[in-house]
């Protein structure tokens, strides 16, 4: 095609006379990748706990220092009464409100169990899930010791007998990600939101901020066709696509240890589709935006759909089939599904061969829309 080297040529050194570039291309997925894995987390830890211990015995302090040791509360307050507690939670104080009745001992020892009541503020609803989940975890715990200690003081033969009871025991075994780390998980998914806010959102500038000082007039009374003008637009931010992936896959294994369980050439051909899929969307909404402003507007609003819609924070499966329809078209639905079977699942290119399908006809969708949205203008 006619010029398109030099029209690369042109956009690689337009791209380097801005010195935010090239500091965005290091710096952006090395903090990305430092401070997002830390700071976004769906883990629930250090719960505020009120306990209101109407027992004040052996087996109800025994309770709260097994609650107090948990990694996962904090023991806010011990109030002599529940409803001073329950202001407190109205007030955001504290997170949940553990009540213990003052035959507690007393039932433990004559009937072998007890009540609690438990309170658990669901405001935010996958706190109070989760806080209640942990707190039930905690008490079951404190039970098995109680248990053991009872079978010491019985009769042999009742302990014999208790010992032959039916009992159901369930050992957890947790797989590709064995230290439950949540980081593990999302890492991929940043991964992916790295090369998306690169790929899609620099091309859909380049285009406007030419309109904006006129140069791209100069282009449009030139022999040089769409699919060259397009293609040299595209090219050079797929090399940048690439040289970030490399990156983040170096920075990734240098900070946290964790490198793709199914192979790196894997990966770095899904990103190479992805990034193909991604910059046409960029390109798209340059050819009907005038100006920076309203391409940025549309670009983020756009890419701000196709994070919450691909699955990076929350099941597809969870989703209303509204949603889940739109999850169908959204190249980041199969990345992230790629990116987190390769790095934790140790899925091999052909286990991701579907999705790596998906994006290569989203790529031709795309890009294909892009050169014919695209109004030469002589």
């Amino acid at each position: 095609m006619r010029g398109l080297k030099f029209l690369i040529e042109k956009e690689f050194k337009q791209m380097f006379r801005n010195p935010l570039i090239p500091n965005l291309i290091v710096l952006f997925p090395l903090l990305m990748m430092l401070v997002f894995p830390w700071a976004i987390s769906f883990e629930v830890k250090d719960l505020r706990v009120d306990i209101v211990d109407n027992s004040h015995s052996t087996y109800s302090r025994r309770l709260i220092y097994k609650i107090a040791a948990s990694n996962y509360f904090i023991l806010n307050d011990t109030p002599y009464d529940f409803n001073s507690s329950m202001k407190k939670m109205d007030d955001g104080k504290t997170d949940v409100i553990i009540e213990i009745p003052s035959t507690f001992d007393e039932d433990i020892v004559k009937s072998n169990s007890a009540s609690l009541g438990i309170s658990v503020n669901s405001v935010n609803g996958t706190q109070g899930l989760l806080g209640s989940n942990y707190i039930t975890q905690v008490i079951n715990m404190f039970s098995e010791e109680l248990r053991n200690e009872l079978i010491g003081t019985l009769p042999p033969e009742t302990v014999s007998k208790m010992m032959n009871a039916p009992r159901i025991d369930i050992v957890p075994q947790y797989l590709f990600n064995s230290s439950l780390d949540y980081k593990n998980f999302m890492i991929p998914g940043f991964m992916v939101l790295v090369l998306t806010i690169i790929c899609g959102l620099l091309p859909a500038l380049n285009i406007v901020s030419e309109k904006e000082i006129g140069t791209i007039n100069q282009i449009n009374v030139t022999p040089v066709s769409k699919v060259a003008f397009i293609l040299a637009k595209l090219i050079p931010y797929w090399v940048v696509g690439f040289i970030v992936m490399i990156i983040c896959v170096i920075s990734v294994y240098l900070i946290y240890g964790l490198w793709p369980s199914g192979g790196v050439l894997a990966l770095i051909i899904s990103s190479i589709v992805y990034i193909l899929s991604i910059s046409g969307m960029g390109i798209i909404t340059s050819n009907y935006s005038s100006t920076t402003q309203q391409a940025s507007f549309l670009v983020m609003f756009f890419i701000l759909i196709l994070i919450l819609l691909g699955g990076m924070f929350s099941p597809i499966s969870s989703m209303p089939k509204w949603a889940q329809a739109i999850a169908l078209v959204n190249p980041l639905t199969y990345i992230t599904d790629a990116f987190r079977l390769l790095y934790l699942n140790g899925s091999t290119l052909s286990d991701v061969a579907k999705d790596l399908y998906a994006l290569i006809l989203i790529q031709f969708v795309l890009n294909g829309w892009a050169v014919m949205s695209y109004k030469k203008r002589g």
